[in-house]
């Protein structure tokens, strides 16, 4: 296996540099234009076939798509990055990742990675205890932030894409790279799903870095716990008046969501498994001696399996059409994301404890680590499942100052060659299956 311990110490400045290259421009789910086409420009270096727009993505099947004009915004913004217009007339109205092919021609399993690639709309710390601030490659848009390590995820994946370039001739079987966009808020796994990337896949890995605070050098093999979510846009449309003048006129919008935000946390708990519930963001009014005509809210709920989700779902839906009764106003809610329950193979344990007792740089392997949220790549790994398939969705430990949707969040940038080390030495075991 000198091979492959040769290959990250040559590969292990790129994927620095790559990783802080994407955490200068990080773009949120479905807006993920420079990503995209700095992802792949590489991939059409390394000799792979590249599928991107409508050809990797089921268009009717994205959730949560932002706006038009919004998206007409980022697409200008990407073109002045640099984005060739012939890219971002195929990502055009957000369809953004891609999908990328590799056949050795040989007989011999089928292997799917998944890579997510999207930002979350955070304002990125600077602080001068900052690595990112510090090294200077902190987030160069505004509001926008790699708070979650998607940029190192994306590096890992160009990483294994590279190893799969260069040894080819060694390998066997068919490989297929999901970089999917939108994971935040469970968005754009299952428009990649329908588009049939999975059908015929013998095996399927992804994975995240961090999750929990611990060592570098540690691989949690599997994972348990995916709590399936729902996330819903409310709006409450009332009437405005003069809260002096004709105070009886008005309808108050934001009476009706400061209610809601604060019943929706006493829906009971499920006997039957964990649940969570939050609101994450309350807009409403517009001035102090006006009543708020209209009110926004974003809400996520969340149940330790699909159907007690759909428990919570249902109870938060009531409670939200029921404080807007209650003021007399009118309510939407609209669903734009969905995660599902998922288990991932037990026979994962067995291979990732065999490769790691030749890697020097897996130091611990666990067969299991409890995730306690929600990941739309849930879809993914049933999807390959259903079909005879084996899946499983890694964690990569690291230490953390701070925990994930933090302002401050970092990982150490050396998991970045133990993930991309875990995956090849599987790759190589694999496809001589």
């Amino acid at each position: 296996m000198n091979h492959i311990e040769n290959f990250i110490k040559e590969i292990s400045p790129k994927l620095t540099t790559w990783r802080r290259a994407l955490h200068q421009k990080p773009e949120l789910g479905f807006t993920e234009y420079v990503t995209t086409y700095l992802i792949g420009k590489e991939l059409l270096k390394l000799g792979f076939t590249i599928y991107v727009g409508k050809e990797a993505l089921e268009s009717s099947e994205r959730m949560g798509v932002p706006a038009s004009d919004y998206l007409e915004l980022q697409e200008e913004r990407a073109r002045t990055e640099g984005v060739e217009d012939q890219w971002l007339e195929k990502m055009k109205d957000g369809h953004t990742g891609l999908v990328a092919t590799l056949d050795t021609g040989k007989p011999g399993p089928h292997m799917a990675f998944r890579v997510d690639i999207d930002a979350l709309p955070i304002t990125e710390s600077n602080d001068k205890g900052h690595s990112p601030y510090q090294h200077e490659f902190q987030s160069k848009h505004d509001g926008v932030m790699h708070a979650c390590g998607h940029d190192g995820h994306t590096s890992i994946g160009l990483g294994v894409a590279t190893y799969l370039s260069q040894f080819q001739n060694q390998l066997k079987g068919k490989f297929t790279l999901l970089f999917q966009p939108a994971e935040e808020g469970g968005r754009g796994a299952k428009a990649m799903v329908k588009k049939g990337w999975l059908d015929g896949v013998d095996y399927f890995v992804s994975g995240h870095i961090g999750i929990r605070d611990t060592k570098l050098g540690m691989i949690a093999a599997t994972t348990d716990s995916f709590l399936a979510s729902s996330k819903l846009n409310v709006i409450y449309k009332g009437k405005a008046a003069h809260a002096g003048l004709e105070p009886e006129k008005g309808k108050n919008a934001l009476l009706a969501a400061a209610a809601a935000s604060l019943h929706l946390y006493n829906i009971p708990r499920h006997s039957d498994g964990e649940t969570r519930i939050n609101v994450g963001k309350l807009q409403a009014g517009t001035g102090r001696n006006i009543i708020a005509d209209e009110a926004y809210l974003e809400v996520e709920t969340r149940g330790q399996t699909t159907k007690i989700n759909h428990y919570m779902l249902e109870e938060a839906k009531r409670i939200l059409q029921s404080a807007g009764g209650l003021y007399n106003v009118a309510t939407r809610i609209e669903t734009v994301g969905e995660t599902i329950e998922a288990a991932c193979n037990s026979e994962w344990i067995h291979w990732i404890k065999e490769i790691s007792s030749e890697s020097p740089l897996i130091t611990d392997v666990s067969s299991s680590m409890s995730l306690k949220a929600s990941e739309d790549v849930t879809y993914m790994i049933n999807e390959v499942q259903k079909q005879g398939g084996k899946a499983t969705y890694m964690v990569f430990g690291t230490s953390l100052k701070n925990g994930h949707h933090h302002s401050r969040f970092d990982f150490e940038e050396g998991v970045l060659e133990v993930a991309v080390d875990a995956f090849i030495r599987l790759i190589s075991k694999l496809s001589r299956h």
